[in-house]
Order: structure tokens, then C-alpha cells, then sequence
């Protein structure tokens, strides 16, 4: 048997302990060896066979630890990412890449004179709902696709005390769930021509921002990006995931893609019933017609085994470092669009 990858985590908050530690160990070729946290009894209780490390420097120093994930908070992402690549380290940091394109650019750079592979984990690309309405788009169900909204909607009404929502650097909900909003965009429809965007705070004592409507604007269509913590997905009642008009008819998928839901429940994609998704895939005709196409089965344990399988061999890993890339820069774009208040073209300088 060949022998495994080591993977060391850094941070076992939300994101590590709910998202990264399950994905990591369902990849066979991949062994999650040491984590970085303060949370020793939870690290013992999950494997004792983990080593639970205090600093970044001392997991970076550890020679038998050949990759990298960086699961900290935001602001942190791209300095912790640039001192592993240059402990020679392979790296996957967790979303957004980095706090300005500049960063992210340097990272790109570095990384490729390093020789080593840097990805950033844009597990949302192994989602059902956006799965399903790309195989729909690319069959040509609704034709010519001229408008396609995306929602990621929470319903979170009073502000709570964490770092996603304290108004430091990295904080708000654009720099949370835009990310995976604008990946999918660009994955489904290339780069767009200009951006427009408004971002704000609404909800009483709120510091970061916690309602961002985002317009990518293309030659012949729009792309309307929502990211929200003051409305409930659609299975509380609040707007469709995806809702996507062509010259032959719609394509509506109204619900998010469970693997969240099933992790936090403590699933893992071995289990039974794991990624199936029982929302189907509205497509509506021009005639007033509809017809449901089942969803396609969430998989977001793929990203680490293409992780692995990239490490190993050279071979592209999922999300391209010019893909996560060209993400920071409509994030960027964004912003700049809504503190100006003004249209913003690409690509940025």
C-alpha cells in the first residue's frame, strides 16, 4: 500500500472540527497527524492518535507533516499560508483566500515558485444544488442562460459575539459566504465583464456587514449574487438557492445542498444517505410546462481526494490557483463597487 499523506490542520474552530477534520479522513490516501488548537480533550476524544500541536511554528517545523490546512480565521489566512509554503509545505487554506487581491496574488506567486501546490477549499463546488443546475445549464435545458440569481441565505437576526461578526478585518457575511457565491459564478460563466455591488450592515449593533447583493455583469445576462443573514433559506420560506432564466424556460433549485445540516449532525460521507439531496430541480418551459429532474448527490469529500491525488501525482487539483485567484478578485471588485457606490470593471489592476 502506498503510503499516506500526513496532513497537518491549523484550527479546530467551527470550520476545522465540522468541515475540514471529517473531509480529510474519508480521503484513504490522506492521514490527519497533528492539529494546531487549545482543544487538547477534544483532539484526544476525536483520536488519540492525533498529536495536538500549541504553535503554527511547531507544526511547520515537523519534517513528517507534507501538507497544510489552514483553518483559521480570516484575516490570518494568507500570512499562515505563505510561511507554510515556504516550510515547504503543500497547502489548502479554507475560504477567502486571502483580504485583497494583492495578498492573493503574492500567494500565487509564491506558491509556484515553491513547488509546491496551494488550493483553496471551495468545497461548495461538490454541492447538489450547484451540481444539479450545472448539469442542467450545460444540457442546454433552458438555452441561452441571460439571468441567474444565487442565494445563500441565513436567518440570524440578532448579532452574536464571534469573530465572523465583530467588525475586524476579514469579518461579514461577504467575506463568509461570497466566496462560495462568486466561485460557483465564475465556475458556471467565466469572468465578468464589471461588478456591481451593495454591502451593508442592517440589523441593530451590527459592526460587519450582514447583507451583500452583488451584480456580475456579463455580454447579454446578469448574474445576481445574494448573500444574507437576515432571511431563512427556502425551506423556511425565504427565496430559492438558484433561480436561472433563459430564452427556453427556468431552472429553479430551492433548496441548499444538505451536507452542512449532515456534518454538524455528525454524518460522514461513508454514512447512508450521505449528499442526497430529495429537492428536485424545477425546469420550467416556455409553454407553462414544469418538470422536476431528481438532484445530484453532494460529494464534498471529492475535494480532498483530488487534494490527494494532486499531491501525489501533479495532477490539477480541483480549484486552480488562477480560479481562486480571479474569485478575490470579484470579492475585491465587490467592495470596491459598494464603498463607491459606483460600477466596477475588470480586470482589476
Amino acid at each position: 500500500m502506498t503510503e499516506r499523506i500526513r496532513v497537518g490542520l491549523i484550527g479546530y474552530g467551527m470550520a476545522g472540527r465540522v468541515f475540514h477534520v471529517p473531509l480529510i479522513r474519508a480521503a484513504l490516501a490522506l492521514e490527519l497527524t497533528a492539529i494546531v488548537t487549545s482543544r487538547a480533550e477534544e483532539v484526544a476524544a476525536l483520536d488519540p492518535a492525533i498529536r495536538c500541536m500549541a504553535t503554527v511554528r511547531d507544526l511547520l517545523a515537523d519534517p513528517s507533516i507534507q501538507a497544510v490546512v489552514v483553518a483559521t480565521p480570516s484575516a490570518t489566512h494568507a500570512a499562515i499560508a505563505a510561511d507554510a509554503l515556504r516550510a515547504g509545505k503543500h497547502v489548502v487554506v479554507d475560504k477567502p483566500f486571502s483580504l485583497s487581491l494583492a495578498e492573493a496574488r503574492a500567494l500565487a506567486a509564491l506558491a509556484r515558485t515553491s513547488g509546491r501546490q496551494l488550493a483553496v477549499f471551495h468545497n461548495r463546488r461538490f454541492d447538489s444544488d450547484y451540481l444539479s443546475v450545472r448539469a442542467a445549464i450545460e444540457e442546454g435545458a433552458i438555452g441561452r442562460v441571460t439571468h441567474c440569481e444565487s442565494h445563500f441565505d441565513r436567518f440570524r437576526p440578532e448579532v452574536r459575539d464571534r469573530w465572523r461578526e465583530d467588525g475586524s478585518a476579514g469579518s461579514g457575511v461577504w467575506f463568509d459566504l461570497g466566496p462560495h457565491l462568486v466561485d460557483q459564478a465564475l465556475a458556471l460563466f467565466g469572468r465578468p465583464l464589471a461588478v456591481s455591488a451593495d454591502i451593508v450592515a442592517l440589523r441593530p449593533g451590527s459592526v460587519a456587514d450582514d447583507w451583500a447583493q452583488v451584480v456580475l455583469r456579463y455580454d447579454g445576462m446578469r448574474v445576481v449574487l445574494h448573500a444574507s443573514l437576515h432571511a431563512p433559506d427556502a425551506a423556511g420560506g425565504g427565496s430559492p438557492r438558484f433561480a436561472v432564466h433563459g430564452d427556453k424556460g427556468s431552472l429553479i433549485k430551492r433548496r441548499l445542498d444538505p451536507q452542512e445540516g449532515q456534518l454538524i449532525a455528525g454524518m460522514r460521507p461513508d454514512d447512508a444517505g450521505w449528499g442526497i439531496d430529495t429537492d428536485p430541480v424545477e425546469v420550467h418551459d416556455g409553454a407553462g410546462g414544469m418538470t422536476r429532474r431528481p438532484a445530484a448527490r453532494g460529494c464534498q469529500e471529492q475535494f480532498y481526494r483530488q487534494m490527494a491525488e494532486s499531491w501525489a501525482t501533479g495532477s490539477a487539483p480541483p480549484i486552480s490557483l488562477d480560479e481562486a485567484v480571479a474569485v478575490q478578485e470579484v470579492i475585491e471588485a465587490a467592495l470596491l463597487s459598494a464603498r463607491a457606490e459606483r460600477v466596477v470593471t475588470l480586470p482589476l489592476p
